[in-house]
C-alpha cells in the first residue's frame, strides 16, 4: 500500500502510526511489523506498528522520526508499506520462556535485534523476565556478554595492562570512582572508566563527574583522553559501548529487576569493550544491599572471576562493608565536595578513604605496580602527597571542566532542614535504601544540589537535639515532599542502651 508519509517527533523506538483501517487493509495489528520503502532511493526499514482510528487519517502514515533516519523521507511524500516476518529473536525469546538454554547465535541474534530497534520494548521485557524467571547459566552468560560487547564499539589499547573497577550498587554516597580513578592514572596505568547515571540510587558516578565536566565522549575520544591523561570518568551511554546493556536497564527499571546473569554480562561486557585486563569488583554486603550476607558475596564473586577467566580478563573480588553510607554525604554535589576534600587533603571521612585506597590498592598490586600487601599504602602515598589531586584536575581539564574548582566551589541545595535526633542514646541502624529513597525524593541526582548530609553514623553517641542528618533541596517544594516522606521512612535509628523493660510477675 502507498501512503502519504507524516514525520511524527518520536524517538523512543523505531515505529511507524497506521489508521487502524489501512493497518488492517495491509493485514498487520499493532505490535506487528511493516517494511517501509523510499521508492525514491531504495532504502527499506522495518517498524513497528501502532494504530489509531484518530491521529491520521485514511491514506496516511506517521514515521517515527528514528525510523526516518536511514528513509531520508520528507513531509507528505508517499512510501510504500508492505507485511514484514516477525524477527527470529522471538522465537529464541519463546524458547527462554519456556525454560529453554540459548546458544551463543541466538543470543547474538537477540541482542543485535536490541541494538537495532529490531524488537519492541515489550519484546524485550519477555526477555528480560524470562531470563530473571529461568536464570542464565554460565554459558548463556558469556554468550550474552560477548554478544554485548559484538554489537557495539571498543577501544583497542596499544599496550597493557588496562585496568578498571566497578561497584555492583546498592550503597548510597559510594563515590570511590573520584579517588580509585585519579590514584591509579597517577600511577601510571590507564583506566578508561566508563559509569552509569543513577537509575534507583541518588547519584551514578557520571552523575557526579558531571557536576566537575562533560561526561559524554564517543568511544574514540575516551582512548584519545585516556591515552593523554591515564584515565577518563565518562557516561558509558553515550559511548555506544555495549549499547545493548542500556537499552535493557531501561526497561529492568520499572520492575526493579537485576537478573544475576544479566548483572554478570552487564559488568563484564563493559569492562571487556574498554580493553581492560585486569578488573576489581566492588560488592557491599549488608542488609540493606544487593547482597546480603558475605556467603552471597563470595558466590557472586566466584561468577565474576570464572567469567572473567572465560574473556581473558584477570578478575579479584572485594567483599566490602554496606550496611551502612560510604562517607558522610548522599547526592551529587555533595558527595563531589567530600571526594574534593580527600584529594585535597581532608583526613575524614575514614570509611570513604579506606574503601577508596583499598580498591585501588587491589589494582596496584594486580598490575605489579605494588608488592602484594603494600598496595593500599600505595594508594594511600599517591592521596596523601597530592599526586592524585594533580591528576585529577588533569581529567577534569581534558574532559572540559575548571581545572582549579576547590571542594570549597561546590555548594549544596539552597533549600535544607536539619533533622535532630528525638532521643539521646546510640545510631543502631541506618537504612540504605530508605536514606536513598529519601535524597531521591528530595530531588537527587537530577537536581544536583539535593541530597543528604550525615552528621551520625551507626555507633554513634548522640544526645536528644543534637543533628542526625541535613536533608538539601533545590527546590522548597522538594524539601517539604521529603520531610512528609521522612517521617515513614524512618531512615536513621537512634536508640538507648535499654531497649525495654520486662516487669516481674507480681507487677503485672
Amino acid at each position: 500500500m502507498k501512503l502519504t508519509v507524516k514525520i511524527l517527533d518520536i524517538a523512543a523506538r523505531r515505529g511507524v502510526l497506521l489508521n487502524r483501517l489501512d493497518a488492517r487493509s495491509i493485514g498487520v495489528l499493532d505490535g506487528d511489523r511493516v517494511q517501509i520503502i523510499n521508492p525514491k532511493n531504495g532504502v527499506a526499514v522495518t517498524a513497528v506498528v501502532a494504530t489509531t482510528t484518530t491521529l491520521e487519517g485514511q491514506g496516511a502514515a506517521g514515521v517515527y522520526r528514528i525510523t526516518n533516519q536511514r528513509l531520508n523521507l520528507a513531509e507528505g511524500e508517499d512510501a510504500e508499506i508492505r507485511e514484514a516476518n516477525r524477527p527470529a529473536s522471538l522465537d529464541f525469546i519463546k524458547k527462554k520462556m519456556d525454560g529453554g538454554r540459548l546458544s551463543k547465535d541466538e543470543t547474538l541474534t537477540i541482542i543485535k535485534d536490541v541494538v537495532n530497534d529490531d524488537i519492541s520494548a515489550a519484546e524485550l521485557t519477555a526477555f528480560i523476565t524470562a531470563s530473571y524467571i529461568n536464570p542464565l547459566d554460565m554459558d548463556e552468560v558469556e554468550h550474552l556478554t560477548r554478544a554485548m560487547v559484538e554489537t557495539g564499539e571498543q577501544l583497542k589499547f596499544a599496550s597493557r595492562p588496562i585496568v578498571d573497577k566497578h561497584s555492583i550498587g546498592g550503597v548510597p554516597g559510594n563515590k570511590i570512582s573520584l579517588l580509585v580513578v585519579p590514584i591509579i592514572a597517577a600511577s601510571g596505568l590507564k583506566i578508561p572508566k566508563t559509569s552509569s547515571r543513577a537509575i534507583t540510587g541518588a547519584g551514578g558516578t557520571a552523575d557526579l563527574m558531571e557536576v566537575l565536566a562533560n561526561v559524554e565522549f564517543s568511544a574514540r575520544e575516551v582512548q584519545e583522553m585516556t591515552e593523554k591523561v591515564g584515565g577518563t570518568i565518562v557516561w558509558g551511554g553515550a559511548t555506544n559501548i555495549a549499547p545493548a546493556d542500556d537499552r535493557i536497564i531501561l526497561q529492568e527499571y520499572p520492575f526493579k529487576i537485576d537478573a544475576r546473569g544479566q548483572m554478570l554480562a552487564s559488568v563484564m561486557a563493559k569492562k571487556f569493550a574498554v580493553g581492560a585486563n585486569l578488573v576489581v569488583i566492588d560488592i557491599p554486603v549488608g542488609n540493606h544491599t544487593k547482597v546480603p550476607t558475605v556467603q552471597d558475596g563470595r558466590k557472586l564473586a566466584r561468577e565474576f572471576i570464572e567469567l572473567g577467566e572465560r574473556l581473558g580478563i584477570k578478575v579479584e573480588c572485594a567483599l566490602t562493608y554496606g550496611d551502612i553510607p560510604v562517607g558522610h554525604s548522599i547526592g551529587p554535589n555533595l558527595e563531589v565536595k567530600e571526594a574534593l576534600s580527600v584529594l585535597e587533603g581532608a583526613t575524614e571521612p575514614n570509611s570513604f578513604i579506606q574503601k577508596s585506597v583499598s580498591i585501588a590498592g587491589i589494582l596496584l598490586e594486580m598490575s605489579g605496580k605494588a608488592a602484594r600487601g603494600s598496595g593500599a599504602l600505595m594508594a594511600q602515598d599517591i592521596l596523601s602527597k597530592g599526586k592524585a589531586l594533580e591528576k585529577f584536575r588533569q581529567i577534569i581539564e581534558i574532559q572540559g571542566g575548571n581545572p582549579k574548582v576547590r571542594s570549597d566551589d561546590i555548594a549544596p541545595g539552597d533549600h535544607q532542614f536539619i533533622v535532630n535526633s528525638p532521643v539521646s542514646g546510640y545510631v543502631i541502624e541506618m537504612n540504605n535504601q530508605s536514606l536513598i529513597t529519601l535524597a531521591r525524593i528530595a530531588g537527587a541526582p537530577h537536581d544536583r544540589g539535593a541530597g543528604i548530609l550525615l552528621h551520625a553514623k551507626k555507633g554513634k553517641l548522640i544526645k536528644a537535639g543534637e543533628p542526625l542528618l541535613t536533608i538539601y533541596a533545590d527546590r522548597e517544594w522538594r524539601l517539604q515532599k521529603a520531610l512528609e516522606e521522612g517521617r515513614h521512612l524512618q531512615p536513621v535509628m537512634v536508640e538507648g542502651m535499654l531497649l525495654d523493660r520486662v516487669p516481674a510477675l507480681s507487677e503485672l
